[in-house]
């Protein structure tokens, strides 16, 4: 029996070219198309933190914003 993981299984449906310019990306750093597409969006995950903790005045943050 597969042991169990916190990791939650989804499927994502990417157009050819971007599937196709991710996993060469994803070759040139030694990674699986998963294991980069997870990367990149823990990093953008983590700027979007910060970038929320940034604009922590107090006031209600607005992602839509050009203003910092």
């Amino acid at each position: 029996m597969a042991e169990s993981s916190d990791k939650k299984q989804i499927l994502l449906r990417l157009n050819a070219r971007l599937a196709a310019d991710l996993t060469a990306w994803a070759e040139d750093e030694f990674r699986s198309l998963n294991g980069q597409i997870e990367f990149l969006l823990r990093e953008a995950v983590q700027r979007r933190r910060k970038t929320a903790a940034a604009h922590d005045d107090g006031e209600p943050y607005d992602e839509d914003s050009d203003t910092p």
